[in-house]
């Protein structure tokens, strides 16, 4: 038999755990995802499968389930780079080994800077029990020579410190991937184990699931140097075999060393620590002394509840209440509800408008302690949606608070349990298609202009079909070999991780340490501290978060109930809005809501008339209803020509009924959708909800058809089946990915109704709380405010004596609403330290008579005086805008006594060659400095050009008759295309008199796709579509009109 038989027939018998793998959690190092390494190895046989990535647990939890699945056994551990050691990889034996080694590599980042870590030996002496080592003793870019060289320092190391440690826990790691010198580095290998007595473990130092990914491995390292491959040669893998090999081939690479292979399941055995075995320990200190966290529960909650209903609790509510209770004890959630009501609290001490919403407006208990706003005894709403026995998950509950306070929260979480037992939720931050774009190119040293054009033409987030072309486009040959290179790694880098940052507001809190449940290390943000896994980590593990998340639309409404207080003498609240305000729901009726909260977009805006809301409950479809999830059911149609005759709503049984009879026969929310499965399946609620959460991942095979022969057995035997059972199935799976609650909804449209109220009612007051709310919201301040003005408020400019920080409201006895004078936080470039002292300076001895003056007082630089001169606001004491410009030049910048140029008086007058702004000129300089413009809109200028093209206005379309030929031209402020639109394109572009919605269907996007994605302004030949006041051009032709536009710059909100 031949030694290749000899070989494979060992292999038969052979047994394999890869114990150095590093994913592309490693960060620009390895280059595949956890899950392909799991799959790769349970398909070659490995008994197991050990994630090492470098100083970092981030990517531990998306192999774990996967692994479960297969059957192979999955070893936490880390790989670390001592700075005083060889490199060397870890693996914990047990919960308590895990913690020390989270505590270890916590430690080694919290002492640097994001992103870096840095360890010493010592440090990992002193969290070395339990955990298993394995020293890496060679370097793969050293010839063998030049590593006997460093033999003497590795025998010293081995033999002294590692062995004093890790005595019997201690291997000398052993790897060899065909390189011309394993012979040679085996017998260096094997000699260097005697002499020290460390046993040799074979590993694969593995990058990548297969050896096609090596040159996406390249392509990584060279991006993480900043450099090109062809750079980076010294630091390339040899050769492509850091994969993961079959039996057969690890059988031959250590056939001289077999005892090494062997010992890979002795470390396997003794790896007994899984990530099942994380125990989370929520912290208690929030009850009372002599009570505990339940009992203290219970006393907040029925507190709440006769505060909630004074006249007396009722019944069905006092049952729900046990209910719930009953269930939270159960699972022991009680310290979790403890710390949120505890953040509610604080917010409302500080006057910090806040707002429960998601699943959690399914929980009676979160209503009585004031956590949500609605009452789901009101809306039939299913609390478990929101906890179940079943699910075995984590209760999320989320809380808004006004965007530009939420730091406040936070600070006073890491106050009250310390950083220690405290930190932020990461979010991976991944590759999408432009950064995926640009990283390549400039790793394949293609040129920068070629990469920038396919990376601008690219405009999409996730893989694009039509990339070859846009390349095509650009100048870039997808046909080439380089081409095909840039094609394959770009689409293959995008959904890699790109480095870890903090999430919006999720923050979790532990009984012990934090750093032994997982890795922390310091956030962008000082201050903060984000531990190393995300919010579907933390939910796979059973970890409880709290998200404290910001909303502009709170900082609004909180700015605007101040300005009706102050100048309507009027004290509201969200509490006391009146309710069935006719007026505010005429407004929405007529879709008339820039600005206003989540009914603002073009799609809801084109829903409004066809639903037509006239209270609370219609506001909540409305919210829910344009959604993927309804559209890809195909129930929004149904459901209005269910509105319009109701009396046509046809139900198959009074327990379906039951379940639908609010929205007209039709599920509009994902509660609808559990509901059908328990009614007309026979599912329990918590199976409902694994249903749902399955549906999110329809596409995996035989996920959705395991719920489907459940749910359609489950209706035949309850006498459902043909038609409707399979119309049930496919509205649920609509749901699946995209649904929207009708909890959220609930709570959003209680906000929703807010703003309208305080839009129609105090339209200045709402305007000015919008700007001094931003960033925030669907529209930029220049529509803002022109939609303010076409609600007849005043708008007036910056103006250095007159103007505070934020817009302040000026009485207007000849007018209905107040005027509105815009803040000096709208000019850019004006740091607020600036605006303040100029505040503090006009207090303190009035207005400002000249620019000396200002510059004297306020302690200005010539830069700032400048940047006032440029927007304008300096028009009150100067004679016009190119004068103050050239007036700030002369304005002293030193400190000194004397002024920069001497023979100019503060007062003189400008030389008469120094010609005045054109009004188009003046335009233009507004939108430079600050996004808008009260003059004129830019497209007047360019009107008379445009009628004798014969296009027409934006306030001409409403006229016009459905279906007519228009061509109409403007400023594209927005390109949007939903995941539901099937390749369409919706733009808002915008004329002197108003905004026109344009809708490109893909074909037409396709052939005028140069100009369509890059122009600023069109001119557009379509049909008109005019039918129950929702007005589009169906677009057929896009001619380009950015030569006129040229040089301004007009804020674009392009594809959010």
């Amino acid at each position: 038999m031949g030694k290749r038989g000899l070989i494979r027939d060992n292999c038969l018998a052979m047994r394999y755990v890869e114990l150095h793998c590093r994913s592309n959690f490693s960060f620009l190092d390895g280059a595949s995802h956890p899950d392909e390494l799991v799959q790769r190895a349970a398909e070659l046989g490995y008994e197991g499968l050990a994630i090492t990535d470098r100083e970092s647990i981030a990517g531990v939890v998306r192999g774990f389930s996967p692994a479960q699945e297969l059957g192979l056994q999955y070893i936490v551990g880390t790989e670390v780079h001592p700075t005083d050691a060889p490199p060397m990889v870890l693996w914990p034996t047990d919960r308590a080994a895990y913690g020390r080694m989270c505590r270890m590599l916590s430690t080694g980042r919290m002492r640097c800077e994001k992103g870096r870590c840095e360890l010493s030996f010592e440090d990992i002496a002193e969290n070395a029990q339990g955990i298993l080592s394995g020293v890496i003793a060679t370097d793969e870019s050293r010839s063998i020579e030049d590593q006997h060289a460093h033999v003497n320092d590795s025998r010293q190391f081995l033999r002294g410190p590692f062995r004093d440690v890790f005595d019997d826990r201690g291997y000398l790691l052993a790897s060899f991937h065909r390189g011309v010198d394993d012979a040679a580095k085996a017998t260096w290998l094997r000699n260097l184990s005697l002499a020290t007595d460390v046993p040799l473990l074979a590993c694969g130092d593995v990058r990548y699931h297969s050896a096609e990914r090596m040159a996406l491995h390249d392509c990584v390292v060279a991006i993480s140097q900043g450099k090109s491959v062809e750079q980076i040669q010294s630091d390339r893998l040899v050769n492509s075999q850091h994969h993961l090999r079959s039996l057969e081939e690890i059988a031959e690479l250590y056939r001289d060393v077999p005892d090494a292979v062997a010992r890979t399941i002795e470390v396997a055995q003794r790896c007994t620590f899984t990530l099942d075995q994380l125990k989370y320990e929520y912290p208690v200190e929030l009850a009372p002394e002599g009570m505990t966290p339940i009992e203290h529960l219970k006393r907040l909650t029925w507190e709440g509840a006769r505060g909630r209903w004074p006249n007396g609790v009722p019944e069905k509510v006092i049952e729900t209440l046990r209910h719930e209770v009953t269930l939270i004890e159960d699972l022991q959630y009680e310290a979790y509800f403890l710390t949120v009501w505890d953040l509610v609290r604080f917010a409302r001490s500080q006057e910090i408008l806040c707002q429960g919403r998601g699943s959690a407006a399914n929980s009676v208990v979160c209503y009585c302690l004031g956590i949500t706003a609605v009452d789901p005894t009101h809306t039939d709403l299913l609390f478990e949606r929101f906890i179940s026995r079943e699910r075995g998950e984590a209760p999320d509950i989320d809380v808004d608070f006004e965007h530009q306070r939420r730091e406040e929260v936070l600070q006073y979480l890491y106050e009250k349990y310390g950083r220690d037992r405290a930190g932020m939720t990461a979010v991976v931050t991944c590759y999408r298609a432009k950064s995926a774009i640009r990283e390549v190119g400039k790793a394949l040293a293609i040129s920068p202009d070629i990469i920038d054009a396919v990376a601008k033409l690219a405009g999409s987030y996730s893989r694009n079909p039509e990339l070859p072309e846009r390349c095509r486009d650009a100048g870039l040959d997808p046909d080439t070999p380089l081409g095909r290179r840039f094609l394959y790694l770009t689409e293959t880098l995008i959904g890699f991780p790109r480095h870890l940052s903090q999430h919006v507001g999720g923050m979790v809190m532990t009984a012990g340490s934090l750093c032994e449940l997982c890795v922390t290390e310091n956030a962008a943000m000082p201050g903060r501290s984000v531990i190393q896994w995300n919010k579907d980590d933390l939910d796979d593990i059973g970890i409880l978060k709290v998200d404290i998340l910001a909303l502009g639309m709170l900082s609004a409404i909180r700015r605007c109930f101040e300005l009706v207080k102050d100048h309507h003498n009027r004290e509201l609240s969200l509490s006391t809005i009146p309710p069935d305000d006719t007026p505010t729901y005429d407004m929405i009726c007529a879709a008339d809501t820039m600005g206003v909260f989540q009914i603002e977009s073009r799609a809801q805006m084109s829903m409004l008339p066809r639903l037509k809301p006239r209270c609370y409950y219609d506001l909540v479809i409305e919210v829910a209803i344009v959604r993927p999830g309804p559209i890809q059911g195909n129930m929004v149609h149904p459901f209005l020509a269910a509105r319009e005759n109701p009396a046509a709503a046809k139900y198959p049984n009074d327990a379906i009924r039951k379940v639908l009879e609010k929205t007209l026969g039709v599920p509009i929310f994902q509660e609808q959708a559990m509901k059908l499965a328990v009614v007309a399946a026979g599912f329990t609620p918590g199976e409902a909800d694994q249903l749902r959460r399955a549906m999110a991942a329809w596409r995996r095979p035989g996920v959705i058809d395991r719920f489907r022969t459940k749910l359609l057995e489950g209706m035949k035997a309850n006498g459902l089946n043909g038609e409707f059972a399979e119309n049930v199935f496919r509205q649920i799976r609509g749901f699946g990915e995209y649904g929207f609650p009708e909890s959220h909804a609930a709570s959003f449209a209680l906000l929703v109704y807010a703003s309208c109220y305080l839009k129609r009612h105090y339209p200045t007051a709402f305007c000015a709380a919008l700007l001094d709310s931003q960033p925030m919201g669907f529209y930029a301040p220049a529509q803002l405010i022109r939609d303010a003005q076409q609600h007849g408020v005043q708008v007036l400019p910056v103006d250095i004596n007159d103007s505070n920080i934020r817009s302040k409201l000026i009485p207007d006895l000849n007018r209905p609403h107040p005027k509105l004078r815009l803040g000096l936080q709208m000019v850019r470039g004006l740091p607020s330290a600036v605006a303040q002292k100029i505040i503090v300076a006009r207090d303190a001895n009035g207005p400002f008579a000249n620019l000396h003056d200002l510059t004297t007082r306020a302690k200005l630089s010539r830069s700032n005086i400048a940047t006032l001169a440029d927007a304008d606001a300096l028009a009150s004491i100067a004679q016009d805008r190119r004068a103050a410009v050239w007036q700030s030049l002369a304005q002293d910048d030193s400190g000194d006594s004397m002024p920069l140029l001497a023979d100019l008086e503060p007062d003189c007058s400008v030389p008469e060659e120094l010609v005045p702004m054109s009004p188009a000129e003046e335009v233009k300089n507004d939108y430079a400095t600050t996004g808008l413009s009260l003059k004129a809109h830019p497209v007047s200028f360019w009107r008379d050009d445009l009628n004798a093209l014969r296009c027409k206005r934006a306030s001409d379309l409403p006229k016009l008759r459905d279906g007519v030929h228009v061509r109409v031209a403007g400023l594209v402020l927005m390109r949007q295309r939903p995941g539901t639109a099937k390749g369409i394109t919706f733009v808002t572009m915008e004329d002197e008199t108003g905004s026109m919605n344009l809708v490109l269907f893909a074909q037409v996007w396709k052939r005028f796709f140069k100009i369509a994605r890059g122009s600023d302004a069109w001119i557009v030949d379509g049909k008109l579509e005019n039918k129950k006041g929702v007005i589009h051009v169906i677009v057929g032709r896009v001619e380009d009109l950015s030569e006129k536009a040229s040089g301004l710059k007009v804020p674009r909100r392009d594809f959010r």
